[in-house]
């Protein structure tokens, strides 16, 4: 199965610094947000990689791509193994720019013929999993049992109307609908839908027919998930792990402190600081 990393946003929330530096960039101590999604798809299975990226991100295919010289160095220096899972030889990476924000659903178009008329993995880099089993590949397994789309969600979290909302339908597996940001009190369920979606290639029908009747705007996936939705195509499976929101600063402080407890050295820092 192919993987999809949607990194094309502006970050405005973390203006000045995304003026020049990716938010994707942007790291958890000494890694960057995206490596923790590409970790995870090689550990789904997933080698066959794509970035939809836009201007001023060129950093993220340096990033990504090898750097002979400064293998050469650490290597004299003995610590080449640090740049070795950057690059990892089995995966493929492919790159390819949205030329204009117009939301994650044009976005997704651009994916079209990576996909190749398989299903795929998405994920938004604001959405960090860490886990037992990879939210991927929870993704995967789901899709395995059922051919549909897959939702991935977090159960009544104390902030619900900042998410799309799902609704299900009666045999409590598939989703009947989805609600993006709604009022509160009008939530028509308990799940809500987080950066990580595994779709089957009809998305694109939908995807297509929404932008010929979107207007004005970003146009965003909603519309086709909801299409395929009504045709009893879509499931959900509630996160099996921890996820960590950087998609906004507090969120991003409260993620790195979070990811530093789980390593030792590092935690032992936390607890001087809050002792």
């Amino acid at each position: 199965m192919k993987g999809v990393i949607l990194a094309a946003g502006y970050g405005t929330r973390f203006l000045p610094v995304t003026k020049t530096v990716p938010k994707e960039m942007l790291p958890l101590i000494n890694k960057p947000s995206i490596d923790f999604i590409i970790e995870e798809f090689l550990n789904s299975g997933i080698r066959e990689i794509l970035v939809i990226t836009s201007r001023r991100k060129q950093s993220l295919e340096d990033y990504i791509d090898r750097e002979i010289e400064l293998e050469s160095v650490f290597n004299r220096e003995g610590a080449h193994q640090k740049l070795k899972k950057v690059h990892p030889p089995e995966a493929h990476f492919y790159f390819v720019r949205q030329k204009e924000m117009k939301g994650t659903g044009q976005a997704l178009l651009l994916a079209k013929p990576f996909v190749n008329n398989e299903p795929f993995v998405v994920a938004y880099p604001d959405d960090l999993h860490f886990g037992e089993k990879p939210l991927s590949l929870q993704l995967i397994e789901k899709y395995k049992k059922t051919g549909c789309c897959v939702l991935a969600t977090l159960h009544d979290p104390p902030d619900i109307n900042r998410y799309g909302v799902i609704s299900m339908a009666d045999d409590g597996i598939h989703v009947k609908d989805i609600v993006e940001k709604p009022v509160k009190g009008s939530e028509p369920g308990k799940e809500a839908s987080i950066g990580r979606f595994l779709y089957i290639p009809e998305i694109f029908e939908w995807l297509e027919k929404g932008l010929k009747e979107h207007t004005s705007g970003e146009y965003y996936h909603t519309y086709a998930v909801r299409a395929l939705a009504k045709m009893g195509k879509v499931v959900y499976k509630q996160v099996d792990g921890m996820r960590l929101d950087t998609g906004e600063p507090c969120g991003y402080l409260e993620a790195i402190i979070r990811y530093a407890n789980t390593i030792p050295e590092y935690r032992e820092v936390l607890k001087k600081l809050l002792s």
